[in-house]
């Protein structure tokens, strides 16, 4: 008994020598902060692992003198050599930073490539300005047509998204869409967000991400700020049109590994290219704290506050500038304009219960004002006063987000499991559509009463590892109460409505080798209506979208990355609020498919290329063929540019976008016009000074920005007409830019 007993300890101590030992740590930068996503490589057992947001992984199947590789984009590569004071022990590993090196990166069903692919865009080329931002999205096209104070247009996959309505769009985890919004639904208003502040950009098309509900049918896109800063900085830029900006960064808690804290100020003035100045200013203030606890475990609190005032020219009848009643840049109503701001508090708390459990949460809570105001149609309602319109509304929004993530071994299966829960609830006072006067003088309410929305929501993602397959199902609960007060009728009395929306996901993901995967994503989303909508119109609630996208994420050659996804999103109703005259167009089913199709190639160290195109086919489903165009649905777009970086102190890069013709109306007998834009910077720095040039439109094309089939009437004409008014884009545009860090 005795001698079996001893041979099978024996054997258990072999076969445990021969499977290797784990190896458990933490992947710091040269500031002791945790590094998301380190990928590390057991070269003689082939285990791998990445670390976690805590900085933390666990390495199994190591032995003493094995070589393990450890390493991430941005950062100098490392091997190590296991000692068997790393078996015993907790280890840290430092990576020091470095240039972004495409041929690097590894592809696995741990990170997400495409993730990587945004970080190394905003690193190669910097945002610029508020309006850039969205822009890093592959495929996003964005448009602006109110005197730069309003949301700008999104375009995306065959949608015209107006500020939001298909695009859920968040700020470390605090929601930038506005639901019932007195200019439409889901308006997403990112300009309280300063571009310097901006860490990391998550995206994702289609419906398929259980964690993201409202909004999130054709994509969502996540901002997550800095939570240090390198330098102090201060910039000043000065340009054509005088345009003015100036950033104020300043770094409050200096060489603290556990503790840091910042401080940012923005101001940007400018007339515009427009005969009417627009008088354009915004201020924003941004303030963010954060402390490593115990155990890596992090904490972190932002403020901000934005405001902003302006001016607009509007959008123009072609048939004003054709006739040369006016120019390019001229206007029909040059009253238009408006003020906004924005106030924000949130915060965010990390725990890591034990190295494979870990636990996330975020609230917060923003104030907001909004009022504008446009006229569209100039003198087709009231042909005396005019047609301006005002929206107005004054909005509390609370809520919170809370996430638990956690690894579990299944014999030789890897599961994670996160499952979420949180809550946002709306206040909105006087939500306002009224017919004015000079922006002066209200002569009828068309609508005005409070609004008070709840979400309350639940999740659950799976990720099931089968070596090189991935198989994550998930399931996402949604519950909306709309409630609504008519300040317009003779007696009080509030309108209620509910509904509760269940939305299954299923992703699959095969890594053939380390630079070639395949996936498969499907799922079902949805975008809520507006509450005055809901309650006033009875429309549907939550009118679904369905997608599938099969594509590919691929390296051919070590310093190229692609990606191609063929794709299918069918929309169950879309029902579009035109907050402008307060009606609700339903537009019935919606079919949409398409090709993207994006590369990055990487020259040298310095030198980098990026393309990204998209075709789309979108179509009503319930009309026939020749009524059944989609308005404003781009059927093709094409976004790129070359980046240098920093090649001895210099910095620059040119960049296009192209929007093909598209239809304005339902039969394609308006056509908005395509347009071809080149932007250009440079930059050199030199010690602690920078200086550089920005050009907007560097050929100086004419190009409209937005564009609508609008019926409209002039004063003098007998009867209204039909046909495109547009936005003018920016003419040729230079200005300087001056940084100093400290």
């Amino acid at each position: 008994m005795i001698k079996s007993l001893l041979t099978f300890c024996l054997l258990f101590i072999i076969s445990s020598l021969a499977h290797g030992q784990t190896m458990q740590g933490h992947v710091l930068d040269e500031n002791n902060k945790p590094l998301d996503g380190a990928y590390l490589y057991n070269k003689n057992s082939k285990k791998h692992a990445h670390s976690n947001e805590s900085g933390s992984f666990i390495l199994e199947g190591n032995q003493v003198n094995d070589s393990i590789t450890i390493g991430l984009l941005g950062f100098e590569k490392k091997i190590r050599i296991v000692s068997q004071e790393d078996l015993n022990n907790l280890v840290t590993i430092h990576l020091v930073s470095k240039a972004f090196l495409l041929d690097e990166l590894v592809l696995t069903n741990e990170v997400n490539a495409l993730h990587t692919v945004a970080k190394l865009d905003l690193e190669t080329n910097p945002v610029n300005s508020s309006q850039d931002i969205l822009r890093k999205v592959p495929g996003l096209i964005i448009g602006q047509h109110a005197g730069g104070g309003k949301a700008e247009q999104i375009f995306l996959r065959g949608f015209d998204v107006d500020h939001g309505t298909d695009v859920s769009i968040s700020v470390d985890g605090m929601p930038v869409n506005m639901v019932s919004h007195a200019h439409g639904q889901g308006y997403s208003d990112l300009h309280f967000l300063i571009p310097e502040t901006i860490n990391s950009i998550e995206f994702g098309k289609g419906p398929y991400y259980a964690e993201k509900g409202d909004f999130a049918t054709a994509a969502y896109v996540d901002f997550n700020t800095k939570e240090r800063l390198d330098d102090s900085e201060v910039l000043f830029s000065y340009g054509q049109f005088n345009a003015l900006r100036t950033v104020g960064l300043f770094n409050l808690m200096d060489k603290s590994s556990s503790q840091n804290a910042y401080a940012a100020i923005e101001y940007i003035e400018t007339d515009g290219p427009f005969e009417s100045p627009q008088n354009f200013n915004r201020l924003n203030l941004f303030g963010k704290y954060t402390a490593l606890l115990k155990d890596h475990d992090k904490i972190s609190l932002n403020v901000s506050h934005f405001t902003s005032r302006w001016d607009a020219s509007g959008q123009i009848p072609q048939r004003a500038v054709d006739s040369g009643l006016i120019s390019r840049f001229g206007a029909i109503d040059d009253t238009e304009g408006g003020n906004t701001s924005r106030s924000n508090i949130n915060v965010s708390y990390m725990k890591f219960m034990d190295d494979h459990t870990s636990v996330k949460a975020n609230a917060f809570y923003s104030h907001y004002n909004f009022e504008l105001y446009s006229n569209f149609t100039f003198f087709l309602e009231d042909p005396v006063n005019g047609d301006q319109i005002k929206q107005y509304e004054d909005r509390d929004i609370l809520g919170f987000n809370a996430e638990i993530k956690k690894h579990k071994q299944l014999g030789e299966i890897d599961v994670n499991i996160s499952s979420g829960a949180g809550l946002r609830h709306d206040i909105i006072n006087d939500i306002e559509l009224s017919h004015t006067l000079n922006r002066i003088e209200t002569l009828e309410y068309l609508q005005l009463g409070d609004v008070n929305q709840t979400n309350l929501f639940t999740y659950v993602n799976t990720e099931f590892l089968f070596g090189a397959l991935k198989v994550a199902p998930a399931l996402r609960l949604d519950y909306f109460k709309f409630m609504y007060n008519d300040h317009l009728t003779d007696s009080y009395a509030t309108q209620s409505n509910s509904k509760t929306a269940l939305s299954p996901k299923l992703n699959v993901f095969f890594t053939q080798n380390e630079n070639l995967q395949w996936y498969l994503k499907s799922g079902i989303g949805f975008h809520s209506n507006d509450a005055r909508v809901v309650l006033q119109e009875r429309k549907d609630i939550l009118p679904r979208a369905y997608g599938v996208d099969l594509g590919t994420t691929w390296k051919p050659i070590p310093k190229m990355l692609m990606n191609v996804a063929v794709w299918t999103l069918l929309s169950e109703q879309e029902f579009v609020y035109v907050g402008d005259a307060g009606i609700v167009e339903p537009s019935g089913k919606s079919e949409r498919y398409g090709v993207d199709l994006g590369v990055r190639y990487q020259f040298t160290n310095w030198l980098y290329v990026d393309t990204d195109a998209t075709y789309t086919h979108a179509r009503a489903a319930e009309e026939p063929s020749g009524m059944d165009y989609i308005p404003l649905a781009p059927d093709f777009t094409w976004t790129g540019g070359l980046a240098v970086v920093d090649l001895k102190g210099f910095s620059g890069g040119i960049r296009y976008r192209y929007v093909d013709d598209r239809p304005a109306n339902e039969d394609n007998s308006i056509v908005a016009e395509g347009y071809f834009v080149t932007d250009f910077n440079v930059a050199y720095e030199y010690k602690n000074m920078g200086i550089g040039i920005t050009i907007e439109n560097l050929f100086d094309v004419d190009w409209n920005e937005t564009q609508f089939a609008t019926e409209s009437r002039l004063f003098n004409e007998p009867e209204p007409v039909e046909e495109i008014h547009f936005t003018p884009g920016t003419p040729f545009y230079i200005r300087g830019n001056l940084t100093y860090k400290f």
